[in-house]
């Protein structure tokens, strides 16, 4: 019982008397960080790579969506994910540059605003988007059971970036098998060939570098935290 205690993530310390506020100044602070977090995941996908070989662009949204769920934990983080989402699919364009990515240009950095907006079913990348937001809560989940501030944060940050490849990389192969498009224009030799180099191989080191990043930012934060507070480190 007591290793399925809730701890408390980031933001319960960051953000004075969160948990003893009235509940309407509680609804309002989650209110904020959980639109604060979706426009900041927003922000990390203008900065895009567009790679000739597929349909989906290297972007830095992986490194907002884990840090979301482990700072908001597991409720607001999805919550702050499935808010992005249906932000660009009302028309704000929230989402990573389309392709290309701006006329002439294979690399964007944040201006100008050059996002994408959608119905993410009809998005190769689509699957990416949707496992955001379950990646989000398993980080934000795992944060909850401490992993966020010790030397498991990596394997929480890495478990959260395999489940955006579970939902992403099926999405993409069913736009190849049915789309002719997007199977001639994605090299390989059949859909499952097709699938992960448009999917899965270019983005391995980027990736890797930006869960290295945010499985750094996070403990880091909370070594900050308990020498502002005065509090002795935690393990």
């Amino acid at each position: 019982m007591q290793a399925s205690a809730r701890h408390n993530v980031l933001v319960d310390v960051l953000v004075p008397d969160l948990t003893t506020s009235s509940r309407v100044n509680r609804l309002a602070v989650d209110a904020v960080l959980v639109l604060g977090f979706a426009l900041f995941v927003a922000f990390t996908a203008q900065i895009a790579i567009r790679i000739p070989t597929t349909t989906v662009p290297i972007t830095g949204q992986t490194f907002g969506v884990l840090l979301a769920g482990g700072a908001l934990g597991s409720r607001r983080g999805g919550l702050s994910m499935l808010v992005y989402m249906l932000i660009g699919m009302v028309g704000v364009p929230v989402f990573a540059p389309g392709s290309p990515l701006v006329e002439g240009q294979n690399l964007h950095f944040i201006l100008p605003w050059s996002g994408s907006d959608g119905w993410v079913w009809s998005m190769t990348s689509g699957g990416y988007i949707v496992g955001f937001v379950l990646a989000a809560y398993l980080v934000g989940l795992l944060a909850e059971r401490g992993w966020d501030r010790r030397s498991a944060v990596p394997l929480a940050m890495l478990l959260g970036n395999l489940l955006i490849y579970a939902v992403g990389l099926p999405w993409l192969a069913v736009h190849i098998a049915n789309n002719p498009g997007v199977y001639d224009f994605i090299g390989g030799s059949n859909v499952l060939d097709k699938t992960l180099k448009g999917g899965l191989y270019p983005f391995i080191g980027g990736d890797a570098l930006k869960l290295l990043v945010a499985a750094m930012v996070l403990p880091g934060a909370w070594v900050l935290v308990d020498r502002l507070k005065g509090r002795p480190p935690r393990s």
